[in-house]
């Protein structure tokens, strides 16, 4: 089992705290901060809500969706249950797990109502003291995916739970002594809080002292690909959202090795002579999502999250000097998603005299609910009969409506795959 490394985070007004303490802003900008953890090698995330109010409640739920789109790893959400819809709350905002403090009685009565409603793998408890964890150990084993520990105390009496401490040890040997229990799933705390700049480096130390890591471990050395005159492969660089290709450099066998070790791309500039880290100038890194080698292992497809843009220009991709071009209808389903729902969009934000989507947002949600509705109706209609084009016309209908009750929600696809992924 790969034991993971999972950063801490403690939201307060819209900062970030070192601890629940709040004495230490470790950031003012979460959304950065939680997208840095993912792509530096966090294999989770656990957000830790210490608001003060419903209005502030309300905030940190905003900021936790927030940080849920924005990155790839599950989030679980801790912190201010007082009832059944607050977990409803955490889980609709895209954490993939709710934590139960079991210092409080009414979160322990919640347990079994919300293990129940959305699954025993949606629900984690919290527990910093030992009698906790027993006094609730039955309710826990069956209603409870695994426990945050708040502190490192891994005793006998919790075999058979799946455990996380949240520790305060920042030491690799402690690291090591607490993941080889077999109860561990993974560390957080001060140990991973710590490292985020170096999440790779730190996990690639514990794969070496036998902990089993979450590392990039390719089944190819460098002398397997196919080099040009020079000595190198070619590397072709996508965004790993969108597929666009961004730029096209080239690795020798330090860059490859560099990269393999730290998730971030590195390559061999032929115009300086000298290993190239991208971004390590600009701070426009790019983090590995995967490597792949073509048919004939001569060139490798990078695909890649890139922070801020990839070509020294400042475009966001190299390859902008459109040469010759025939209109293309696009046959990608999420990107012909993607292009009608930002047509809707653009009319939403830049009202357009005559146009049906302007109509319906000038009437309002009642409008748009009732269209939905009455189009989905026609699909129940169309579907009775044995004509499927009018079905397929009934279904672009439905999905156009829905579309526009997105955005009159704040909603948009990546939500929405994001969510069906969750699933």
């Amino acid at each position: 089992m790969e034991k993971k490394i999972i950063p801490c985070l403690y939201l307060k007004d819209k900062k970030l705290y070192e601890d629940f303490s709040d004495t230490k802003v470790i950031s003012e900008s979460p959304v950065d901060h939680a997208i840095m953890c993912s792509n530096g090698g966090a294999d989770m995330l656990i957000l830790f809500d210490q608001s003060y109010d419903d209005a502030s409640h309300e905030e940190a739920l905003h900021i936790m969706r927030e940080i849920c789109r924005s990155i790839d790893i599950p989030v679980i959400g801790a912190g201010n249950i007082k009832r059944t819809e607050d977990v409803k709350k955490i889980i609709y905002a895209g954490c993939k797990y709710a934590a139960l403090n079991l210092a409080k009685q009414a979160n322990v009565d919640l347990i079994e109502e919300v293990s129940k409603r959305f699954g025993k793998e949606k629900i984690m408890v919290c527990a910093d003291a030992e009698e906790q964890i027993l006094d609730s150990l039955k309710l826990i084993r069956e209603y409870s995916g695994s426990v945050l520990l708040l502190d490192d105390k891994v005793v006998d009496s919790y075999k058979g739970l799946k455990l996380i401490p949240v520790t305060d040890t920042a030491s690799t040997d402690e690291a090591c002594r607490l993941l080889k229990n077999e109860c561990v799933l993974g560390i957080s705390g001060k140990f991973a809080n710590e490292n985020i700049n170096s999440l790779m480096s730190i996990k690639k130390k514990l794969y070496e002292c036998g902990i089993d890591t979450c590392i990039f471990k390719s089944p190819y050395r460098f002398e397997d690909f196919k080099k040009n005159s020079d000595g190198h492969v070619t590397v072709v660089v996508q965004d790993y959202r969108t597929n666009e290709v961004l730029m096209v450099a080239y690795m020798n066998e330090e860059a490859f090795n560099k990269t393999i070790d730290t998730g971030i791309m590195t390559y061999f500039s032929r115009s300086r002579n000298e290993l190239w880290v991208k971004g390590e100038t600009s701070g426009h890194y790019q983090y590995v999502k995967s490597l792949t080698a073509d048919c004939d292992m001569d060139t490798i497809l990078a695909k890649v999250a890139q922070i801020g843009n990839a070509c020294h220009t400042g475009s966001y991709s190299c390859f902008f000097n459109e040469i010759v071009k025939t209109d293309i209808q696009a046959v990608d389903p999420l990107k012909v998603f993607e292009n009608v729902y930002n047509v809707i969009m653009d009319r939403k934000n830049n009202p357009k005299e005559g146009s049906y989507t302007n109509y319906l947002f000038d009437k309002g949600i009642d409008k748009i609910l009732k269209k939905v509705g009455e189009e989905a109706t026609e699909i129940v209609i169309a579907a009775k009969n044995p004509d499927k084009e009018e079905v397929k016309y009934e279904i672009a209908d439905f999905l156009y409506h829905v579309m526009v009750l997105m955005a009159e929600c704040g909603l948009d696809w990546t939500d929405i795959t994001k969510e069906l992924a969750n699933r």
